[in-house]
């Protein structure tokens, strides 16, 4: 994992934590003020960058280049199992988001800066574990560190059934927010060793598109459910609901569907195709592209 890798994903679990921190010092006004600052300044140091030339591919029609990326995740097995997973991720993640507020404030009757601290704490477990994740993930693959982190949610999800106070929220976020940031933090590796460099852009904004789908699902979800049958229902509802997302991961993402390099066979290229001058059947690292439309059988 390259530091700016890391750094990219260290910002989507640093950045609600500090949010937090700041609710506790200052304002939501001030907060907005400061955010829409900051938001300028991103922009103009964005605007001073000179980014690197992009490789581009055969000239293609406008219908094949948006939904490239979309077509690249689904004929992968891989892909298709962080899809399912994105799920568990996002009905957690709602579950927090959603719901702290009145968990804490209505549930147990305490202030805004008690809320702020739960997220927080949620934030403070995310960034532990991005922390650690470069190490762990030296040892082990993005697949068994993902599912173990979808595992982690759906566990947090269901011990939200039984909580008893405040310190136990605080327990709870922290142990979702670690779950949320194993599952969640190796995605860009998998993308980048699921595509190749002209294809990658798409690929990235499929993901973005097909999580916030997700997302699009259980924010209402948690909300509505939590409005009209209380909140063990959303945490119910929420973790069967995780559940059986990451059990479809489980089943679609195999082992054998996660290995880099495949031999498999061309039966869809001319004789004189450059890419099988060694021959029509080889190997090498596996990716969906033009020269391979659909995922090897074993």
């Amino acid at each position: 994992m390259s530091l700016s890798r890391l750094a990219y994903d260290l910002e989507s679990v640093i950045s609600p934590m500090v949010a937090a921190l700041l609710l506790t010092v200052v304002s939501f006004h001030s907060l907005f003020g400061g955010t829409a600052l900051g938001f300028v300044i991103s922009a103009a140091l964005v605007a001073s960058v000179t980014l690197p030339v992009a490789l581009m591919g055969p000239k293609k029609s406008i219908y094949e280049r948006i939904t490239k990326g979309m077509r690249i995740f689904l004929a992968t097995p891989r892909l298709r199992g962080l899809l399912t997973l994105n799920l568990a991720i996002a009905a957690a993640g709602a579950m927090v988001i959603v719901n702290t507020v009145v968990l804490v404030q209505s549930r147990f009757g305490l202030t805004q800066s008690s809320t702020a601290t739960a997220l927080m704490v949620f934030g403070g477990g995310s960034m532990l574990v991005a922390l650690i994740l470069p190490r762990l993930l030296d040892r082990l693959d993005d697949r068994r560190v993902m599912l173990a982190g979808g595992a982690v949610l759906v566990a947090g999800l269901c011990l939200g059934m039984f909580l008893p106070g405040y310190t136990s929220l605080l327990a709870l976020w922290f142990l979702l927010g670690a779950g949320y940031s194993l599952a969640q933090t190796p995605t860009g590796r998998v993308l980048r060793r699921s595509s190749s460099t002209q294809d990658r852009p798409a690929l990235f904004a499929a993901q973005f598109a097909l999580s916030h789908a997700c997302w699009l699902i259980t924010y209402p979800l948690a909300g509505w459910v939590g409005a009209n049958w209380g909140l063990t229902a959303s945490f119910v509802g929420l973790s069967l609901l995780a559940l059986v997302a990451l059990i479809v991961s489980l089943r679609i993402w195999q082992p054998d569907h996660d290995r880099e390099v495949i031999e498999h066979h061309h039966d869809n290229l001319p004789e004189d195709h450059p890419h099988i001058l060694d021959g029509r059947t080889h190997a090498h690292a596996f990716v969906i592209d033009d020269e391979h439309q659909r995922w090897p059988r074993n």
